[in-house]
């Protein structure tokens, strides 16, 4: 049975930076406030004109080019994403056509921000069966066009960037190399924790101006639970894969966190007793991109941190859902 192995790694970052001292004009916070609470120091935010599925594009290109394979190699494509550049069809089909891939099918998880790893546990089965052997797996957001950039909607508006990343999987047969496992889970009685009511079929008509005057139409979050609960679910499900795999804590090169908060990730590193070098962490520059967060910090990580070919990394998310999940892999 083929296993599942990252080929490349592209990512896409809006040319905008958005400073907190920028926020400071739109809402009442602070430098101070805004950096104790989540460690985010700047995002970037797309132009007018910008979509997700155009920072997808350039993510993937760029992973093309470092793999070295033209874009008619890619046999199915997995694109992780809450914020569609429409309401329908999914991303994955802009994409697919912009690629220029005509009958390739493209498959939208919407997991938020554990969809690069919802994502990532449909490819590898898909090359695990060996129904394909090279799959483009993309996480992008763009999340400042729905925000609420208001004092109203700061605890929120402070956090989210837009970002692209693009993961090029093929099978491989080298039992050194490749994905190990991956371990999901949700529990849906948190649904509201964090989430965005409106516009939705649930309404009658789905669309209505008072969802804009109400605030329902902007995400909402209840940050203490989130905190609680995503301290508690990261470090418990990179312990599970470690033990499916008769592996420990020690044995990382480096764990990717998803970028929620960089509260959250020290939190993690402590429980699961890992040293400053085997956690990696860009929140600080790019706020929380949700399904990008994980494959742009980890193509930040592999030439940063030196990682090569054999080195064991974990990744784990959480997020709205509520949904968490891990992947271990050889490099």
């Amino acid at each position: 049975m083929p296993r599942t192995a990252i080929a490349a790694i592209g990512t896409c970052l809006p040319d905008r930076v958005v400073t907190n001292a920028e926020l400071t004009r739109l809402m009442d916070t602070s430098e101070e406030w805004i950096v104790q609470r989540t460690g985010i120091r700047e995002r970037r935010w797309v132009a007018e004109g910008q979509g997700n599925s155009d920072l997808a594009l350039a993510a993937s290109r760029q992973a093309l080019d470092r793999a070295g394979w033209k874009a008619t190699d890619v046999e199915a494509i997995v694109y992780a994403t809450l914020s569609t550049d429409h309401m329908f069809p999914g991303d994955g089909c802009f994409l697919n056509a912009k690629l220029g891939l005509p009958g390739v099918p493209a498959l939208d998880v919407r997991n938020q921000c554990s969809g690069f790893l919802y994502g990532l546990s449909v490819a590898d089965a898909w090359i695990r069966s060996g129904q394909y052997r090279r799959i483009l797996l993309v996480g992008s957001e763009v999340h400042s066009t729905g925000l609420d950039v208001t004092t109203r909607g700061r605890d929120v508006a402070v956090i989210f960037g837009d970002g692209a990343g693009a993961a090029l999987l093929e099978a491989t047969d080298d039992p050194a190399r490749g994905v190990l496992s991956t371990h999901l889970h949700a529990d849906g009685r948190f649904a509201r924790e964090l989430w965005t009511d409106a516009p939705g079929s649930f309404y009658h008509p789905r669309l209505q101006p008072r969802m804009l005057e109400d605030t329902s139409a902007f995400p909402k979050m209840e940050g203490q639970k989130v905190f609680k609960h995503a301290i508690t679910k990261m470090p418990e499900v990179v312990r599970a894969a470690l033990e499916k795999n008769g592996l420990t804590a020690a044995d990382l090169k480096v764990l990717i966190p998803h970028q929620a908060n960089l509260r959250i990730s020290e939190m993690v590193q402590r429980s699961l007793g890992l040293r400053d070098d085997q956690v990696f962490n860009n929140i600080q520059k790019y706020g929380n991109t949700t399904a990008a967060s994980i494959p742009v910090c980890l193509e930040e990580a592999v030439r940063e941190r030196g990682v090569a070919r054999g080195d064991l990394v974990a990744l784990a998310a959480f997020g709205a859902g509520f949904t968490w999940a891990s992947a271990l892999l050889r490099w």
